[in-house]
C-alpha cells in the first residue's frame, strides 16, 4: 500500500515551501518551549520541534538543485520568444545531455522520441506557447504512444493545463513537465 500525504496537510505545505521555512518553524517550538514550559518539560516541547527539523532537511535536500526563481523567470521568457526550430533544437540538445537517443517525429500527435535503455518516451512540444492547453493534444500524445508503442510520453507547454486535461493526463500515465522541470532542464 503507498501512502501519499494529503496535499493541503501542514507537512505537505512546508515541503513545497523553501527550506527555511521549516527551520523557522523549529525555531518558533523551541524557542516557545524553553519560554513557556517548567524545565523539566522543555526536552519533550523540543522534541514536538522534531518532525519540522525532518521536514526542513528533506525540504533542503530536494531544492538543492532547484533553480533561482528569478532565473527560471528569465529562461521561460527566453523560451517564449523562441522559433519553433531554436526551441526544438534547445529540447532536442538538453535531452541529449542527459542520455537520450533524440529523434524527430512527423506523427501529429509527437514530436520527439526519446531512448534511453531501451526505453521509448514520446514527447510533445509543438505547443509549448499555446495560451491554453485542453485534452485534444493531450489525447494525440496518448495515440501516438499507442500507435508507436512507447512506454511513456511527456507534454510541454509554458501555458497552464486544464483541469481536465490534468484530469486525462492523470489516468493515461502523460507527465505534464513542470515550469521548474523545463527550467532544470534546458539549464546547462
Amino acid at each position: 500500500m503507498k501512502l501519499k500525504m494529503p496535499e493541503n496537510s501542514l507537512f505537505a505545505i512546508l515541503l513545497r515551501a523553501p527550506w527555511w521555512v521549516s527551520l523557522l518553524v523549529v525555531a518558533v517550538i523551541v524557542l516557545a518551549s524553553g519560554a513557556l514550559l517548567p524545565a523539566a518539560y522543555v526536552p519533550f516541547g523540543v522534541m514536538g520541534a522534531l518532525p519540522f527539523l525532518g521536514i526542513a532537511l528533506l525540504a533542503a535536500w530536494r531544492q538543492r538543485h532547484a533553480p533561482n526563481p528569478a532565473r527560471v523567470a528569465e529562461l521561460l521568457g527566453q523560451v517564449a520568444a523562441m522559433s519553433w526550430r531554436d526551441f526544438s533544437a534547445l529540447i532536442e540538445a538538453a535531452f541529449q545531455r542527459q542520455g537520450y537517443v533524440v529523434t524527430r517525429l512527423s506523427h501529429p500527435g509527437a514530436d520527439l522520441q526519446l531512448l534511453k535503455d531501451a526505453r521509448i518516451t514520446l514527447l510533445s512540444c509543438k505547443r509549448w506557447k499555446a495560451a491554453n492547453t485542453g485534452v485534444q493534444p493531450l489525447q494525440e500524445l496518448a495515440s501516438a504512444q499507442a500507435t508507436l508503442g512507447a512506454s511513456a510520453s511527456t507534454f510541454i507547454s509554458l501555458a497552464p493545463v486544464s483541469d481536465s486535461a490534468q484530469r486525462f493526463a492523470k489516468a493515461q500515465g502523460i507527465h505534464l513537465m513542470t515550469l521548474t522541470e523545463l527550467a532544470q532542464l534546458l539549464m546547462p
